[in-house]
């Protein structure tokens, strides 16, 4: 048992609402405050005339680690919402009348590669198998290390792995498959960790296990149903949750512990603050002496991307797509040099979109159709509305050829967030939307830390620390963290 603490946790994204409910069930008084007037941080919703938008994540992958976290507290999933297998997963479009469907099982997908490539899927099944062991080691052990120490990646396990450290997914997937389709099905999973193919190490293959193996679902109602779950168990617990609520300063003593924070400038006591905001824009709140991280560490580190997205209802059902759907008629190389080494606008962009009333009728009026439309863009590049603009032309014009069909005149509205609301909303350090890419340097150990080196009781979690970017490792990351303080205050245990 722990005596009662009070800690303020900051922002209530993923991370932040898995920590509070670790850090009540730990024996802490948990207070969250976010600056928006509705929790979720990045993954808020949006609705409009009866249609409903996840404005932040749409994809739930990886359902073993939702599993886990509700059963951390007696719980599951189902009792806080409904989950459907996607069939099929999604769909990706390489050209006009040129697509591939993903299927919801190995066995179809294994078809799927042998018709496209022969011999291919005998590849495949040897590539998922090394994928699933990774994924066996990751998820299950490494994800779940409090990124102290290079010893946490070194392992009896981990040492048999360790050319696929110094390997890329890249030259894992391009050693045996030929067909430019199925390497950019193979190479996009690793696009959620936020790097580029190339950069990305080999032994995060497991990413296609979570994609082919553990396949891809959806909550009914939308992502927002899993932030609502996680305040739901949060309030049973015991948890505070205060909206409109931002932090604008954060004291230390003399003792080099925080003093209190200032939330909407009112002072505020806290024996213990943990941070899921931009770690950047938290350790502004510091004095300049209290923070660890420089202007210049953060310059030099490599993003995953940002976004421009557009949330748009139709007043009709679209065709020819499917409830996730990639559109990779462009090329991707010359798209990731452009967010990655030179930072500008794509010429031609990639881009996503999700139209999720296709299998959830809750989320569209009946016999129209809502619409989420990403495209990745390095983070820090110009936001302007007529750049906005230019852009949704650009896709709603590819969409229409690609997909042999007229929408434009059928889109009822359209709301677009980019750099610029990333960086009003959320704070995010030049308006990134994923946190840091996972690339080798970037990795575990080599992240910025769960625990402040200059203040005694600050910490962070989310996507700029460990595990890294996704809903799912956000998840971990409110563990892992909740796990490090009760270790770095056991004094506070009662024997």
């Amino acid at each position: 048992m722990i005596r009662q603490n009070k800690i303020a946790i900051i922002g209530s994204g993923f991370s932040s609402l898995s920590a509070a409910c670790y850090m009540a069930k730990y024996g802490y008084q948990v207070t969250v405050y976010e600056k928006n007037s509705t929790l979720g941080g990045r993954a808020r919703q949006y609705s409009k005339d009866g249609f409903t938008f996840d404005i932040g994540p749409t994809w739930y992958w990886m359902p073993d680690v939702f599993e886990k976290f509700f059963a951390d507290f007696g719980k599951k999933t189902s009792d806080y919402y409904e989950l459907e297998k996607l069939s099929p997963a999604y769909q990706v479009y390489f050209g006009k009348k040129e697509s591939i469907t993903i299927p919801d099982n190995l066995e179809k997908i294994c078809e799927i590669f042998e018709s496209e490539e022969k011999g291919s899927s005998k590849y495949l099944m040897k590539f998922l198998k090394s994928a699933s062991d990774n994924y066996d080691i990751a998820v299950k052990d490494m994800v779940y290390k409090p990124g102290l120490s290079v010893f946490e990646l070194i392992t009896p396990k981990t040492a048999v792995r360790v050319s696929q450290f110094f390997s890329t997914i890249r030259k894992q997937v391009r050693k045996k498959i030929k067909s430019k389709k199925l390497i950019q099905i193979l190479e996009f999973p690793v696009l959620f960790l936020g790097a580029k193919p190339n950069k990305t190490p080999a032994f995060y293959n497991f990413m296609n296990y979570a994609d082919f193996v553990l396949g891809t679902w959806h909550p009914k109602g939308g992502m927002y149903k899993v932030v609502e779950a996680m305040v739901s168990l949060g309030k049973e617990m015991g948890v505070k949750f205060v909206t409109n609520a931002e932090v604008n300063k954060i004291e230390v003593n003399a003792d080099n512990n925080v003093k209190e924070i200032y939330v909407n400038n009112s002072k505020v006591e806290a024996s213990l603050i943990l941070s899921g905001a931009d770690y950047h824009h938290t350790e502004g709140l510091l004095k300049e002496s209290y923070r660890q991280y420089s202007n210049t560490y953060w310059a030099k580190k490599t993003f995953a991307p940002s976004s421009l997205l557009f949330y748009i209802g139709f007043n009709k059902k679209i065709k020819n797509v499917e409830h996730h759907t990639l559109f990779f008629d462009a090329d991707f190389d010359t798209h990731a040099v452009s967010i990655y080494d030179v930072p500008d606008w794509p010429e031609n962009p990639l881009f996503y979109a999700s139209f999720p009333s296709i299998t959830d009728s809750s989320l569209a009026p009946e016999g129209k159709e809502s619409g989420t439309f990403l495209i990745p863009l390095a983070p820090g590049v110009e936001d302007t509305p007529e750049l906005r603009e230019k852009y949704f032309n650009i896709i709603i014009e590819r969409l229409e050829k690609l997909t042999n069909q007229d929408v434009k005149e059928s889109i009822l509205f359209k709301k677009s967030f980019c750099v610029n609301d990333f960086i009003k909303d959320y704070n995010s350090y030049k308006g990134n939307a994923y946190g840091l890419a996972n690339i080798l340097t970037q990795t575990a150990f080599l992240r910025p830390k769960l625990k402040s080196k200059k203040v005694n009781n600050l910490f962070f979690t989310g996507q700029l620390t460990v595990p890294g970017p996704g809903v799912p490792p956000s998840l971990i990351s409110g563990k892992v963290v909740s796990d490090l303080i009760l270790k770095t205050r056991k004094h506070e245990r009662i024997i």
